[in-house]
């Protein structure tokens, strides 16, 4: 042991190939459990803070509703406030729950054919209004794709990320859904012209609770991504973002068409 939490393993010059071998495969084991242990402390940590801020908004709300003397105007406020709070914490554990089921999921079930393209149209179509409040102009170029998959579970892929690009897309904005065949896959691309993402945010913005750039995490990315990576893992299919802070960011996905 070299410091505190390093167990690499230091070899003497003068030793032989089996042991350098030995030593090199152990510093190897080594450096992965501490990556692991890393990542499973950054989990509780933003997990906690996840929980812990609504909690506290709640708590705080509450007792000042006990206090006679406030108006009814602010009465009213703290209820609301109270009422969105509980929400984002119930859409929380949902979230949380779900992704744990299907990170235990090898394979997904009840499948059937359906038409993809009629599928995102009917998702923007039910954030139609989110965007009229935002003024944001959303099209679509899709082309006819029959898709083999589980329909629920797709709606929530496209959900999540017309929701993200609604979310952090400025009023008078754009998103453009395109759905295209490539290489004997459905390429879907969602397209904002929103605040875009630095590389680093952009390289772990599928990480359970990740919270990245000021602007963003002020917002909360909670599990919305995660899950999304998950479902298009378990279609072996496979998303990447390509963004740039300040001109927008384009999320795609692919999807094989033969099983």
């Amino acid at each position: 042991r070299l410091a505190e939490g390093d167990y690499r393993v230091r070899l003497h010059p003068g030793g032989d190939r089996f042991s350098r071998e030995m030593a090199e495969s152990f510093n190897t084991l080594a450096e992965e459990l501490s990556n692991t242990e890393m990542l499973r402390s950054d989990f509780v940590n933003n997990f906690s803070h996840e929980f812990k801020t609504p909690i506290t908004s709640i708590k705080g709300f509450a007792e000042l509703l006990q206090d006679s003397d406030i108006s009814e105007e602010d009465r009213l406020l703290y209820s609301r406030i109270i009422a969105e709070e509980s929400e984002r914490l119930a859409s929380h554990a949902n979230n949380t729950i779900f992704l744990s089921k299907l990170d235990t999921q090898e394979v997904i079930t009840e499948k059937k054919f359906y038409k993809l393209d009629a599928q995102l149209r009917d998702c923007i179509a039910l954030l139609s209004a989110a965007c009229e409040n935002k003024q944001i102009d959303i099209s679509a170029d899709l082309v006819p794709i029959q898709f083999y998959g589980n329909e629920n579970l797709m709606k929530q892929v496209w959900l999540n990320l017309l929701n993200n690009a609604i979310r952090y897309t400025p009023e008078h904005g754009t998103i453009l859904v395109s759905l295209i065949l490539e290489e004997g896959c459905a390429c879907i691309s969602v397209h904002d012209s929103g605040i875009g993402m630095t590389a680093e945010t952009s390289s772990h913005i599928f990480d359970k609770y990740y919270q990245g750039d000021v602007s963003r995490s002020s917002k909360g990315l909670g599990l919305g991504l995660s899950i999304v990576h998950r479902i298009v893992e378990l279609c072996n299919g496979n998303i990447t973002v390509d963004s740039t802070p300040g001109k927008g960011s384009v999320f795609t996905v692919r999807l094989p068409l033969k099983e």
